[in-house]
């Protein structure tokens, strides 16, 4: 942890990247030393326990949950037509601050024309599903299927993600390709850190992030034993992501998350999500999205099904120069870049139905 925080500004800036003036030491706070000592003594202290689901103190079970093979529970919600009727089954990664009821949106009729079911669940840590202290991109992804088998889903199922939770479509492309019937993800959070990433444009990128920002995907990726410490010190800048603060250039964006702080429906979202603890949920979420992949993406082989992604033009969380750089590395993602529009794709009317079109008609 010292080493990091003393050295010289490669260690410091997105990727290890070096830059102009990189020969100095980066001071951001004043005494680079002091803060690393800071930070070791915080690495030294563990975050709070979870308060476990169905724990004595822990907070109530209400959701259908299945038991997985290392003994933790996942927390479901199934929608469109009954699983034994379909012709197509769907597992749904929600994104960061998400949950289980999370969806793609899309309309009853179209799930009944086609015969499309789908399940969304709590990743683990988040809702009512169990913590995973050894969650990971390889972990996520083995849920999805111990989760498809479970309920019965068959030998292939199609693995849709939101934002941040495609880090497990991604993970089930690498660890379980064949069990993938098919996969969709929309508006993917990308790892500033894949080494498949042209190196100035990923620091580009990672530069026009608020400060905050910044330096929470730092933390996350560098030094993860410390950033729940990080996060409680209003002191220092911490992530607007978390803050629903972070500036959105896309007017249905801004008007969407307008709407649900003053509806109370993004505080309600946050509640739920956290209720085991904001480490076991958000934190996890950002150590394992921005920390050490086992692999690069864009060095995938190509899977055995079709795959599909969808971008906005005008996200303000994930940059779309980035994404396209991804897509076009890889000649086996459908990708579809949506003009005048940002992150929020589920607000995005019809949009869940032109999914399910695309995957299944």
């Amino acid at each position: 942890m010292e080493r990091l925080l003393w050295a010289p500004a490669p260690a410091l800036v997105c990727g290890g990247k070096r830059g102009k003036g990189d020969d100095a030491v980066v001071d951001p706070l004043g005494t680079v030393g002091q803060l690393g000592e800071w930070l070791c003594r915080a690495a030294l202290q563990p975050p709070p326990p979870p308060r476990v689901c169905g724990t004595p103190g822990g907070p109530p079970v209400t959701a259908r949950r299945v038991r997985l093979s290392d003994g933790r529970h996942l927390a479901y919600e199934e929608s469109g037509v009954p699983m034994e009727t379909a012709r197509y089954r769907i597992v749904f990664s929600h994104g960061f601050t998400g949950s289980r009821l999370d969806s793609l949106r899309a309309s009853q009729e179209v799930a009944e024309e086609l015969g499309v079911y789908m399940v969304g669940f709590d990743r683990a840590g988040y809702g009512e599903s169990d913590p995973n202290p050894a969650r990971s991109v390889r972990s996520a992804a083995l849920d999805m299927a111990e989760l498809a088998d479970a309920l019965g889903l068959g030998d292939r199922f199609y693995a849709v993600g939101f934002s941040l939770g495609c880090h497990a479509v991604w993970g089930a492309l690498r660890y379980i390709p064949h069990r993938l019937a098919g996969a969709a993800m929309l508006a993917p959070v990308v790892n500033y850190w894949w080494p498949g990433l042209p190196a100035g444009a990923a620091a580009e990128a990672y530069a026009r992030q608020a400060r905050g920002d910044q330096w929470a995907l730092r933390v996350s990726h560098h030094a993860p034993g410390a950033l729940h410490w990080w996060m409680g010190q209003r002191w220092l800048p911490t992530s607007t992501v978390v803050d629903n603060t972070t500036h959105l250039p896309n007017k249905r964006d801004a008007e969407v998350r307008r709407t649900l702080a003053a509806d109370g429906t993004l505080r309600r979202k946050r509640e739920m999500a956290t209720q085991q603890g904001i480490h076991e949920s958000y934190y996890r979420d950002m150590t394992v999205m921005f920390g050490k992949w086992e692999f690069d993406p864009m060095g995938l082989p190509e899977p055995p099904c079709p795959v599909h992604l969808w971008q906005g033009d005008e996200d303000g969380l994930v940059p779309v120069e980035l994404q396209r750089h991804v897509a076009g590395k890889l000649g086996w993602v459908n990708y579809h870049e949506l003009p005048g529009t940002g992150h929020f794709l589920s607000a995005v009317p019809g949009l869940g139905d032109t999914v399910l079109r695309t995957l299944f008609g």
